[in-house]
């Protein structure tokens, strides 16, 4: 079984294997399981005494899964993987991965409504078991929600004016498709911006859909228990939100970035980066896989 490069390519693959500082008899966890590519590089360089968990919430993610007596796929969110590993009986694992995002195969297939390249429904849920959908967001939620969603998860600067149109328009008619929407937003994205706009406004919707932030918070503070001394915690994300998480969970010991100190100064923290700035994907990548374009990778090392 080899993975899906149809369904999502890996970025900085050798640079995640590299970071893992894999040991063939080592216990992996890949969060972010997608086409199976991150997994199956970690998976090849296993003993059978090794294991890999991997988790994706997304039931399409299920069929880029193999079977072998040492790999695990859990069809559930990330946010809850310790508890996971917990009821496995698995204790302290030697690495973690997590690849931060929405995947190539969620983008390209236009009915999950994560794209405004095309029409579909006002749907984004990663899971899509759950009940809350974009198209629940943009017509239920009060004017102060819409304006801190679109301020905080797209940095859209003129956030006030969009969710005053967007309020306007669904009093007259329920935002059902992409399309509706992309009529409100052709009046308010800035001239020749139009495209970076769009994305922003769609990278709030998805991020608010699936409770990202939520989730990646409970992801890196679980990551302390799961997370033997000396273990790797592999993390790859897209947009600065995501980033300035994990850079001051590593480099502070903490989400908010607030730094506490023992009685000698020294900060109180349970992870050491291993590399002061992040990764970033070689320009030969990034011609070959676009994606990789906004990509930056974090090491930090669970300090003992």
């Amino acid at each position: 079984m080899t993975n899906n490069p149809t369904y999502h390519t890996p970025v900085m693959l050798q640079e995640c294997l590299e970071a893992l500082q894999l040991q063939a008899d080592g216990t992996y966890v890949d969060v972010t399981f997608g086409g199976g590519g991150h997994s199956r590089a970690i998976f090849d360089q296993l003993s059978p005494k090794g294991q890999l968990i991997a988790f994706d919430q997304d039931a399409d993610a299920r069929k880029n899964a193999w079977e072998a007596e040492n790999f695990h796929f859990v069809a559930g969110n990330f946010a809850f993987f310790a508890n996971h590993l917990k009821m496995m009986g698995i204790g302290k694992v030697d690495g973690i991965l997590a690849d931060l995002g929405v995947s190539s195969h969620q983008i390209d297939e236009p009915t999950r409504g994560f794209t405004f390249r095309a029409e579909a429904k006002l749907d984004m849920r990663m899971n899509r078991n759950s009940e809350r959908t974009a198209a629940d967001i943009l017509n239920t939620y009060e004017e102060s929600d819409l304006i801190r969603m679109f301020r905080t998860f797209g940095e859209i600067k003129n956030s006030g004016k969009l969710t005053r149109d967007i309020l306007l328009a669904r009093s007259n008619k329920k935002l059902r498709t992409t399309g509706q929407l992309l009529e409100i937003l052709d009046r308010n994205a800035p001239k020749f911006k139009e495209h970076k706009y769009y994305a922003q406004v769609f990278q709030a919707l998805r991020i608010e859909v699936n409770e990202e932030m939520q989730v990646l918070e409970s992801f890196l503070e679980q990551c302390t228990q799961a997370l033997r001394p000396g273990g790797r915690l592999v993390v790859m994300s897209y947009h600065s939100l995501e980033d300035r998480m994990v850079k001051n969970f590593m480099k502070r010991g903490s989400i908010s970035g607030t730094i506490e100190k023992d009685f000698y100064g020294n900060v109180l923290k349970d992870f050491s980066e291993v590399i002061r700035h992040p990764l970033t994907a070689s320009e030969e990548e990034i011609s070959q896989n676009n994606r990789a374009r906004s990509a930056k990778l974090r090491i930090a090392e669970r300090n003992g």
